[in-house]
């Protein structure tokens, strides 16, 4: 499972709104991919379309899509984010990460 703070949520609708998409009907897609400065990094974007390697939550009135390969990866992790004068952007809390870059966007088990 994946979790969502009530300020990622907050973002998350109104970026899902100003790109077209329908928060209550559509997607938000997490992953994981290779790259980064620590190996792997993640992926974040807006999708309307289930595959059939999806795993799919709600929490937090978000609706999540998530392949099978990356779940591995992103199992017990909370999506949040952070707006203040470090930058803003969306932060992954992941607690199978064992390492992380300075930037928080990639991670290595």
């Amino acid at each position: 499972m994946i979790q969502v703070s009530e300020t990622a949520k907050n973002r998350v609708v109104n970026l899902m709104t100003e790109e077209g998409y329908d928060a209550t009907k559509d997607y938000v897609r997490v992953g994981v991919k290779s790259g980064g400065c620590s190996g792997l990094s993640y992926e974040l974007k807006f999708d309307n379309k289930i595959e059939d390697s999806d795993k799919v939550f709600e929490n937090n009135n978000v609706r999540i899509l998530v392949d099978k390969k990356s779940f591995l990866y992103l199992v017990g992790t909370v999506l949040e984010y952070s707006g203040g004068l470090n930058g803003k952007g969306f932060v992954f809390n992941n607690p199978n990460a064992q390492r992380t870059c300075g930037c928080g966007e990639s991670f290595s088990l």
